[in-house]
């Protein structure tokens, strides 16, 4: 890991940075060397499925993904590119605060890999997933 970890106040600064990510009113909860934590409040917005109010899965997979970038951003890292994504769904996400935790698994000169798992409000599994990101700035 680098020594330029990034504090909570940055990570959200750079979180804010990001269209997407504002309008998803991300908020960066805790980071340390070995986890990022974010959370999401609910918007009405990312319903699919009406009947159980259930949120897309491309929702939940691009929290997983950013999730990923961030904890190798947080840790002092720079990542580029996201170069693979995989995203395994346990249960529907409805309504309620969703927190996701990212962890790196690998830390790479060209190629980074981070996992992460998003949980409702009651600490229950809803999805997981690990994706690989390209680095830029890594000698």
């Amino acid at each position: 890991m680098s020594d330029s970890m990034l504090s909570l106040e940055q990570v959200q600064a750079a979180l804010e940075a990001a269209p997407f990510h504002r309008w998803l009113g991300l908020k960066a909860i805790s980071t340390d060397p070995e986890k990022l934590v974010l959370e999401m409040p609910w918007r009405e917005e990312v319903v699919s499925n009406p009947r159980i109010q259930s949120a897309h899965g491309g929702v939940i997979a691009a929290l997983i993904d950013l999730t990923g970038f961030y904890a190798l951003l947080a840790s002092g890292n720079m990542p580029a590119a996201t170069a693979d994504l995989r995203v395994d769904y346990h249960k529907p996400a409805t309504p309620g605060t969703l927190s996701v935790t990212g962890r790196i698994v690998r830390l790479g000169a060209t190629l980074s890999v981070a996992e992460a798992t998003v949980m409702n409000a009651d600490g229950a599994l809803l999805s997981s997933g690990r994706g690989a990101y390209l680095m830029q700035g890594r000698s």
